[in-house]
């Protein structure tokens, strides 16, 4: 298997390079961005009133991570002042599928997470 070859399904492996795309695009930020982005393009401040615990650094430093891994595109509005907009990508609307999936997981598991939680905690 190569380095970025997916494991067969019996295997829990998890190479690097997805590893490090998995944690790239569904952080904490990220996943906030995007719900955001699927509601329709936004500009910078826009995502920054949307999302207020996020810091200008940690915007800045999510949306390049997402452009660069193709999820969304940047546009530069020209207007006054010139401003910059964001939405999904053709590629990040791809993502919607699997992210549903997750969600649906955590819905139907999180009464036992909860309580494995608290089981854990009470030690």
């Amino acid at each position: 298997m190569t380095d970025t070859a997916l494991p067969h399904d019996d295997e829990l492996s998890i190479p690097a390079p997805h590893r490090e795309l998995l944690d790239q695009v569904l952080d904490k930020w990220s996943l906030s961005v995007l719900s955001e982005l699927c509601e329709g393009p936004r500009r910078f401040n826009e995502l920054r009133r949307a999302i207020p615990s996020v810091t200008q650094k940690s915007l800045t430093a999510t949306l390049r991570r997402l452009e660069r891994n193709g999820i969304i595109e940047r546009e530069v509005v020209s207007s006054r002042p010139v401003a910059v907009e964001y939405r999904i990508a053709p590629l990040g609307k791809t993502m919607r599928p699997p992210v549903d999936v997750l969600l649906d997981w955590v819905r139907t598991y999180m009464p036992q997470i909860e309580k494995a939680r608290e089981t854990f905690d009470s030690r």
